[in-house]
């Protein structure tokens, strides 16, 4: 299949860019990836649409990674889609037992007909050579759209807790105990908060998210009747050439109204010792999780414990680096870091196993990673979190947060924490301030 490719200039990009998110809900499927002008130095792009599927791949967790690598090599196409979370059970002898009212695929990727790369004031399409000519007509009606066409979220959201409060602190207790046995260094522990019966849209609420997050890593998917919304600050994996690079978050602080505050909040991250440790941990398993398709020796960090600053909150991100050969293919690279060690823990498969003995819910796609593949075998994969998910025949709707629990950690504190990552999507399903 070969593709037709043009570039064009857009006078105002932002309006561009909604017509454009807009136009897109006609389609079955879609990706939306908006980086929102967050200054980050391993950017290819600042925002990507891909919709309507010309071919796809979609699986439960049963021999998916090769099911993922046989279609991308035959395919040898741009490709996008998810990774979702319980892919851990192709990965290692484990299972996934817990609660799953949103009934996503493990695995779902596809090959799009119509691909927008947006950089700057320019914009490329990527179409499928048999549909060249419908190029003009689609800017037609992509500029043609106006937000009167969007439908507002207009029901009321009763959101519901997956753990209570004392339990949760139990649940702390069980896992500080085997940190206490030694069984476990750190794990990501997770918790879920949803509504039933519930009627969104998903796009309205997608919006209303990303204006008050305004994360490096936004996503809209939409696939038939289920939706992921997100607001993801972080990236799992990009590879670009021989190079590939991870970028672990662990360790949160909330914002403060005034500048002098939020200096000495950022001052008091750098700092902490704790939050340092969480992360410390986790470089070292991506380090050792990179490893594994590196060229010896070549394994680094770039940036160790480096304060970013987001709308809601202040995170703490490293940077790791590999060089890899050019014979590996590039979804063994995936595999050998799957899932992702800022959402499991350390060491990763003892962290894997409390997760499910201890959690509720399945977590599917949620801590997964969306992103997408190149016709020359690189690829770019956020971390789904800060993230709203959705089944529209179920009429369900989804979102988790967590942390790292350590040695040190204060289960009220991380209580809190949990409520502070959730914040944002509360307030856009509530429709609040």
């Amino acid at each position: 299949m070969q593709r037709t490719s043009q570039i064009f200039k857009i006078h105002n990009i932002d309006l561009f860019k909604e017509q454009l998110l807009l136009w897109a809900q006609q389609f079955k499927t879609a990706v939306w990836l908006d980086s929102n002008n967050y200054s980050q130095k391993h950017s290819s792009f600042d925002a990507i649409l891909a919709v309507d599927s010309y071919s796809f791949v979609e699986s439960n967790y049963q021999n998916a990674f090769q099911q993922l690598k046989t279609y991308q090599t035959e395919v040898q196409d741009y490709i996008f889609g998810y990774l979702g979370y319980d892919l851990k059970n192709d990965v290692e002898n484990l299972t996934s037992n817990n609660i799953d009212a949103l009934h996503f695929p493990d695995l779902f990727f596809f090959q799009p007909k119509k691909i927008f790369l947006l950089k700057g004031t320019s914009i490329e399409v990527k179409y499928i050579s048999e549909l060249e000519n419908e190029i003009k007509t689609d800017f037609e009606n992509i500029y043609a759209t106006t937000n009167n066409q969007l439908q507002k979220t207009n029901t009321k959201v009763k959101i519901k807790l997956r753990i209570h409060k004392e339990e949760y602190f139990q649940k702390i207790q069980t896992i500080l105990n085997h940190i206490h046995r030694g069984n476990i260094y750190e794990v990501n522990f997770c918790q879920e908060f949803y509504s039933e019966n519930s009627i969104i849209n998903p796009i309205d609420i997608y919006k209303n998210l990303n204006k008050i997050s305004k994360p490096p890593f936004a996503t809209f998917l939409k696939h038939n009747d289920t939706f992921l919304i997100s607001a993801s600050p972080e990236r799992y994996l990009k590879k670009e050439g021989n190079s590939v690079i991870s970028q672990p978050i662990k360790g949160t602080e909330k914002r403060a109204f005034n500048k002098e505050e939020d200096f000495k909040l950022i001052k008091e991250l750098e700092q902490n010792p704790k939050e340092r440790a969480e992360n410390i941990m986790i470089v070292d398993l991506v380090r050792n999780d990179l490893s594994r398709s590196a060229i010896k020796g070549s394994v680094k960090v770039d940036e160790l414990c480096k304060v970013y600053t987001f709308e809601q909150v202040h995170q703490l991100i490293s940077t790791v680096s590999c060089s890899v050969k050019d014979t590996i293919h590039p979804v063994d690279i995936i595999k050998d870091t799957f899932p992702m060690g800022s959402m499991t823990g350390a060491p990763k498969i003892s962290a894997l196993k409390i997760i499910e003995e201890l959690e509720e819910t399945k977590r599917g796609v949620y801590s997964g990673a969306v992103g997408y593949f190149t016709p020359n075998n690189n690829f770019d994969f956020n971390v789904v979190i800060r993230s709203i998910l959705y089944n529209s025949s179920q009429k369900y709707v989804s979102y988790s947060v967590g942390g790292a629990i350590t040695a040190q950690s204060d289960p009220e504190k991380e209580y809190e924490e949990c409520l502070l990552k959730a914040k944002a999507m509360k307030q856009v399903l509530l429709n609040t301030k």
